[in-house]
């Protein structure tokens, strides 16, 4: 318990610090809010329009609404930036305070991480949850709302598919973070890595409508675990064997990446030069 003493309370002063950004949770739900209705009425128009098609996708509408809806409120649970204090401490040189810590570097880094995200998605998940959940059917747009979760089973599969990919998120941002410490900035690695977590990760468009071709590819890549799988089981696309294939994935890509993350990290810290003074 000592030992993991130090990453605990490094996770929890993260947490509550990231927490006292009310206006940037308020300016990021709402922001969501808005490109998720956007995205809710472009769905309910094609369903509509086409129910030939619609009546052959593998997701029903009540079920892409309901994961659009979700994919909006966990936004910031995928790593779709570096972590801007890495960034910082890259920078300014602050890092070498990280390095003279009697810790492991990246278990700080990586429960630093993952507190960031978790933080920020918290408070929008709420402000989503009461939007799209209670105020949508209050208004008569119920057919437009957030739903509950398919079954039972369903909402326990998604409690445990959430945290696999918040440690899943946490594991990948350390390859983000590995990438800036490298190259000394994070304009590059936001740009390209941003565009792959939005598509990859199914917050453009659920990974289940995506040609027939594509769809076991995407599946089994490790940005799908991040926001897909527990999304899909949520609203009961996911189940049986399909549903445990999906959380084998989410932790079999986290233990991958922070394989892959440590290795890099080490050799990186080796060539890493501090100056100043």
């Amino acid at each position: 318990m000592d030992a993991v003493r130090p990453y605990a309370a490094a996770f929890t002063s993260r947490f509550l610090l990231m927490l006292q950004y009310r206006a940037a949770a308020l300016a990021g739900f709402a922001t969501q809010c808005w490109w998720g209705g956007i995205k809710v009425m472009i769905y309910s128009a094609f369903f509509a329009a086409a129910p030939a098609a619609a009546a052959g996708a593998p997701m029903s509408l009540t079920q892409v609404i309901t994961y659009t809806w979700l994919a909006q409120a966990l936004l910031a649970l995928t790593p779709w930036s570096a972590d801007p204090e890495i960034a910082l401490a890259v920078r300014t040189g602050g890092v070498a305070y990280d390095r003279l810590r009697p810790l492991d570097t990246y278990a700080l880094w990586y429960v630093r991480g993952a507190a960031w995200m978790a933080s920020r998605a918290v408070p929008r998940a709420a402000l989503m949850l009461l939007a799209a959940g209670f105020v949508l059917p209050l208004i008569g747009l119920s057919d437009w709302a957030w739903k509950p979760p398919a079954t039972f089973a369903a909402a326990a599969l998604f409690a445990v598919a959430l945290p696999l990919a918040l440690a899943l998120s946490a594991a990948f941002l350390m390859i983000v973070n590995v990438v800036v410490a490298a190259t000394l900035t994070d304009r590059g690695p936001n740009v390209l890595f941003n565009a792959l977590i939005i598509v990859f990760s199914g917050n453009l468009l659920p990974l289940a409508l995506y040609p027939d071709w594509a769809r076991t590819a995407l599946l089994v890549q490790p940005f799908a675990g991040m926001l897909d799988i527990p999304l899909r089981l949520y609203v009961g696309e996911l189940s049986g064997a399909a549903a445990a294939g999906g959380l084998a994935l989410q932790a079999f890509w986290t233990l991958t990446l922070i394989a892959l993350g440590r290795w890099a990290l080490s050799r990186v810290m080796r060539r890493l030069e501090v100056q100043g003074g």
